[in-house]
């Protein structure tokens, strides 16, 4: 028999591709980053490789499997965080702003098996996730005013949408690992308009509002100042009035004298008597 077989290299290619055809429909190989269900005529029936918090990677279940040939299927089911966009949706908030919104949320599917029952498909979790993401995200929003995407309350927000997308996403062994809106925009013409007039004035106010502290501040520093600096002439003066009378009245002779008010320095001209007690400094000390 096996001579004849190696005698008809036609039979023997033959009985090499049946051969190839039942290796490969009996074993498979499951990757590191993929889950498997196997399926035995519709029946879901092992899990493979399943997904596990903190499990370390090459220490899973991942590698060589056997299986009954021509009749179980495998399921694949990726393991890493997944990515459901939503359509660019307009959502009306409390101000009666119009806003066009986008978003996404991240997810893992952690339950193959329930996954398999619900969806049949990973492809179909996301066809589910996503006009739920999009009803979240319009109830979320139309309760709040525009300004609240620019504040700290825009965590909260997400955090409810999230809550709420859970609720849907564990039916289809799913758990949401993030959501995130991309951007939210006025539309174009006059409520883009009147929001940027709005955000200008709150700025200015705001803008006007520090600069009327700044000055108030200085204005409180500057005059702290000129009384320390007023105390330290008075105290050092006081130690010796005669040097004040002298300082005081050398300052007196140079604003009259050089400068005469009018910034034309060796100018003036002043006549009077010797004995005027203005010009006591020029007389000496008797």
């Amino acid at each position: 028999m096996t001579n004849r077989l190696l005698r008809n290299p036609i039979a023997l290619a033959f009985l090499a591709i049946i051969l190839l055809v039942l290796v490969g429909s009996t074993f498979a190989v499951v990757p590191e980053t993929k889950q498997a269900v196997i399926v035995r005529f519709g029946e879901p029936q092992r899990i493979i490789n399943p997904y596990r918090p903190g499990q370390e990677f090459g220490r899973t279940g991942a590698g060589l499997i056997a299986r009954w040939p021509f009749m179980d299927n495998i399921v694949w089911i990726d393991k890493r965080i997944l990515s459901v966009d939503m359509d660019r949706q307009q959502v009306l908030s409390t101000d009666q702003l119009r806003l066009q919104v986008d978003a996404f949320a991240r997810y893992r599917i952690v339950d193959p098996l329930r996954m398999y029952i619900s969806a049949r498909r990973e492809d179909r979790v996301s066809e589910q996730l996503r006009p739920i993401l999009g009803s979240a995200l319009r109830n979320e929003l139309g309760k709040r005013p525009f300004a609240a995407l620019l504040s700290p309350e825009r965590g909260q927000l997400m955090q409810n949408i999230e809550i709420a997308l859970n609720r849907v996403a564990r039916q289809y062994g799913a758990v949401i690992v993030d959501v995130r809106i991309k951007r939210a925009d006025l539309p174009q013409g006059t409520p883009l308009q009147s929001a940027f007039q709005r955000m200008q004035t709150a700025r200015q106010q705001e803008a006007r509002s520090i600069l009327a502290q700044g000055m108030k501040q200085a204005q409180i520093i500057r005059a702290e100042a000129d009384a320390r600096a007023s105390n330290t002439y008075a105290q050092a003066f006081n130690k010796d009035p005669d040097f004040y009378d002298f300082y005081r009245a050398m300052q007196s002779y140079r604003a009259t004298f050089v400068n005469n008010g009018s910034g034309d320095s060796g100018r003036s001209s002043i006549i009077l008597s010797p004995n005027n007690q203005y010009l006591r400094e020029f007389m000496g000390r008797r």
